[in-house]
């Protein structure tokens, strides 16, 4: 015999330090909770103060004001009649009895640990774990996390419970939401993990397929298969003087379990990125986007993300959305505008520029005019000949040297230094029409520059220090190129782009060196000395394997060992650190960028390493030799 428990888990779109908001936010769940009749509320980690507080976390305010809207929530009438399980940066882990309920909290981290506290306090009578997590979204990540929520009652029955932060906390993180709950390794409920909501309730109305019966201090589980056997670490508890269920309510039907619908890796990048632009842009106070768009596989992916979050915003007003109703209304300065269409919508807040060099093909322009007009942008073309000119007579004035391309009989360092300068008189026009562009209109606010820098791209430092790469922000900084072409592909079928598939079939370039009868000559994995596919298993392996040189090399002999011998393999391992060490100066200052890779090799976050290295590598590269037989 069972009796109803309805438990209630959410998402929450908290933001760090923002008090009165998290507050109103915290408020507004519980009320929510508690209309579809939950006893329990279990809310997203640290949603009080916000998880991304960082060196914040020591100072005495952010203490205090925790404290004070903990004392706001106790007060409040809303919090009446409910158990409310929220947190702050100061907590204890503790287990509370309910009338023979027994309840045991752990915190994200620890569910992914090997020796979870779930295990212990389920062995020690523990019937509903909870967890008030602030897990981040990485691509292909959301299956192992549910995975670790179902194994947590697989063995030892019961109910996992797992709310989750969402939206960009503000930095370089989103929280995909996924708020989840698991009856005896069965999933029973699964919240959006993409969404435009500040607050998303996810809830379980089950009988509980346990007996409330104690024996010998442990409650008695099907699943259960002789617990008293096993050694455990008893529990703190705290005796709470309120019931989850209702006596009468017997006799109700077991849980049901549903198929967790997982999005496919092209579905995460157009909506996890979406989903974080749009909260950086509303929570900015700016106007719009900027960005530089080049007709290439990088410019193009972060156009279609800014499109992707345009239908996001259009289908959450339809649905009813006052908030973001009233967030778009606010960054397009009218009140009286309600968005409809993505492509209207994108005209107002999203401006690209394609910056035409006499190095630039008419292929490029075009396929970049053709994109805009598709995805509805205010698109400009401009050409900034005239500028590198004036940049280059100061220095043939200061020096009386005039730099050559190689084409034309320069050096290695001229012709460098020439890609150089266009790249980073980009850089500067973007900057200056993000500021005046919407003055020039007559309109108030500025417009956000976005990057386009590949995940790989930045791993081997293959683009220039203050070009277009540097920017407010990066969408795709986190995704590799593979994953990109994959998404564009998507997006021809998802949003009918098909402008695309002449930008998908053509080779990347940075249009940076002279024509050849007015063809490109210039490619980028021609520069890199591999290709994309290889960046991307290569940086896999440096990060998240941690593989040196030399380790790297013996791993990769037996990888690619059908397609190069390790003569080669040793060519391309020495080639990339030899990138990778040279350039990595070029990650201190990188632009911020959407996390969506763990072999990122962004230096502020997720890759702490040095900047300054011996770029010969004398003994990784000399152990590699030897393997070699050289």
């Amino acid at each position: 015999m069972g009796r109803k428990v309805i438990l209630a888990t959410c998402s929450l779109n908290q933001w760090a330090l923002d008090f009165d908001g998290n507050l109103e936010r915290i408020l507004r769940s519980i009320e929510i909770a508690k209309s579809q009749g939950a006893k329990y509320r279990l809310g997203p980690e640290l949603e009080i103060c916000g998880y991304g507080c960082a060196d914040h976390f020591y100072e005495s305010d952010t203490l205090l004001h925790c404290f004070q809207v903990l004392r706001k929530l106790l007060e409040s009438p809303v919090t009446q009649d409910i158990i409310c399980d929220v947190g702050m940066s100061v907590t204890l882990l503790t287990t509370s009895r309910c009338n023979y309920t027994c309840i045991g909290s752990e915190i994200c981290a620890e569910l992914w640990n090997p020796r979870s506290p779930h295990v212990d306090m389920g062995l020690d009578g523990v019937e509903i774990f909870t967890n008030s997590s602030a897990s981040y979204h990485e691509l292909r990540k959301a299956d192992h996390r549910v995975n670790l929520v179902k194994s947590a009652t697989t063995k030892s029955g019961g109910i996992y419970m797992l709310a989750n932060q969402k939206g960009c906390d503000g930095d370089r993180l989103y929280y995909d939401g996924c708020a989840t709950v698991a009856i005896n390794g069965d999933i029973v409920a699964q919240g959006r993990q993409f969404s435009l909501d500040d607050v998303l309730l996810t809830q379980t109305q089950n009988s509980m397929p346990v007996t409330f019966e104690m024996s010998h201090g442990l409650l008695i589980y099907p699943l259960l298969h002789c617990v008293q056997e096993y050694e455990h670490k008893p529990c703190h508890r705290v005796k709470v003087d309120f019931s989850l269920s209702d006596c009468d309510d017997v006799y109700l039907p077991t849980h049901q379990p549903i198929e967790w619908q997982f999005h496919t890796p092209e579905e995460e990048i157009s909506l996890g990125p979406a989903c974080w632009l749009w909260d950086y842009l509303r929570r900015s106070g700016q106007a719009g986007f900027l960005l530089p768009l080049s007709g290439g596989v990088d410019s193009s992916s972060t156009a279609c993300i800014v499109y992707s979050m345009c239908v996001l915003v259009c289908q959450a007003v339809r649905d009813g959305n006052s908030q973001v109703l009233e967030d778009v209304q606010r960054v397009v300065n009218d009140v009286s505008y309600t968005p409809r269409d993505p492509r209207e919508l994108c005209g107002r807040i999203f401006t690209t520029c394609y910056m035409a060099s006499e190095n630039s093909s008419e292929g490029t322009r075009n396929r970049a005019k053709e994109l805009a007009s598709q995805v509805g942008s205010s698109h400009m073309n401009l050409n900034i000949d005239m500028a590198v000119k004036g940049m280059l007579g100061i220095f043939s004035m200061v020096t009386g040297k005039c730099p050559q391309f190689r084409a034309n009989g320069g050096s290695t360092r001229e012709n460098l230094a020439l890609q150089n300068v266009q790249a980073r008189i980009r850089m500067i026009l973007a900057y200056l029409f993000a500021q005046l562009s919407q003055w020039a209109e007559g309109k108030p606010g500025g417009l956000l520059v976005l990057g386009s820098a590949n995940v790989d791209e930045s791993l081997t430092g293959y683009f220039t220090k203050y070009d277009c790469s540097s920017a407010d922000i990066n969408p795709i900084g986190g995704i590799s190129k593979t994953d990109l072409r994959s998404f564009l592909q998507y997006c021809v079928e998802q949003f009918q782009l098909t402008a695309l598939k002449s930008i998908m079939a053509a080779p990347p370039t940075a249009e940076l060196e002279p024509l050849t009868d007015g063809q490109v000559s210039q490619t980028d994995e021609s520069d890199m000395g591999m290709t994309y596919s290889e960046l991307s298993v290569i940086g896999r392996l440096r990060k998240i394997s941690k593989c040196g040189p030399y380790s790297m090399f013996c791993k990769l002999i037996h990888t690619w060992r059908e397609a190069l011998s390790p003569l080669q393999v040793a060519a391309k391992v020495k080639h990339f650190f030899q990138m990778y060490s040279v350039n990595r100066h070029k990650m201190t200052t990188v632009t911020p960028s959407y996390h969506a890779e763990s072999y990122g090799p962004d230096d502020n976050r997720f890759d702490l390493r040095p900047f300054l290295y011996n770029t010969r590598w004398s003994w990784q590269f000399r152990a590699i030799d030897n393997q070699v037989g050289i």
